[in-house]
Parts: C-alpha cells; structure tokens; sequence
C-alpha cells in the first residue's frame, strides 16, 4: 500500500508535469498554426516524451527504491518503463483522447484528464511488478 501511495504522489507531480507541457504545446502549436488536425496528438507525444523521465526518476528513487544488495540496470529499468507508459501512456492515451475529442466532442483540454481512471491503475501494476521487479 506504501508503494501504491508513493506512485501516486509521484503520478500526480507526473500528471501536473504532462498537462502542463500538453497545454503548453496546444496553445503553440494554435499560436503558429501547427498542426491543425493533430496538435492535440503531437502535444500528447511530446507531453510523453518528457514527463515519463521525470516519473522514471522519482519512481526508481522514492517508489521502487532499490533495497541493500539489489541490483537493478537503471538503462533496463528505463527502456521498461518507457515500454509500459508507451502502451498506457502514449498509445491506449491516445487512443481515448481520439475517442474523446473526435467522436464524443469533448474538449482537447479536458480530455487527458478523463483518461486517468485507466491508466494510473494499469501503470501502476506495469511499474511494480515489470520495470522495477525485484529479483
């Protein structure tokens, strides 16, 4: 339950994080016309691209910190951790914000928001018990 905890203060400074940079490229790419169909996409995969470094930092450090002894490839760690938010993160994220934004007319703003009920659970169970397995 500990752990639960820690991913949690970690995911939320890691949403913060995400949404902010995702906001930030939105209003860019609409400043200077980039984009046009697919500024919210390209935002998502930048917003991406960061945030998981700053997740995967906090996590190896305060959520799934190495006990005495253990031995952990950080590059290892790493490349898993950017394998299991791709697949949350990036792709299934992406997905919703499609369904979300194109189909249902939700706004681009709101949009990543409604797609925490799936992905902190699923990030969670991916981090604990594939990218910071313990031996």
């Amino acid at each position: 339950m500990k752990q639960f905890i820690r991913f949690g203060i970690v995911g939320l400074s890691n949403t913060i994080i995400s949404y902010l940079i995702y906001i930030v490229c939105l209003k860019l790419f609409e400043r200077f016309g980039l984009f046009l169909k697919a500024d919210y996409v390209i935002s998502s995969v930048i917003a991406f691209l960061l945030s998981v470094l700053w997740s995967f930092y906090w996590n190896n450090k305060y959520t799934f910190k190495k006990e005495n002894g253990e031995y952990r490839s950080v590059w290892k760690a790493l490349f898993k951790t950017y394998l299991s938010y791709a697949l949350t993160g990036l792709i299934l994220n992406n997905i919703f914000l499609y369904i979300w934004v194109e189909m249902l007319d939700i706004s681009k703003s709101i949009a990543p928001i409604i797609n925490l009920i799936v992905t902190v659970p699923l990030n969670f169970i991916l981090n604990k018990y594939w990218a910071f397995r313990k031996r």
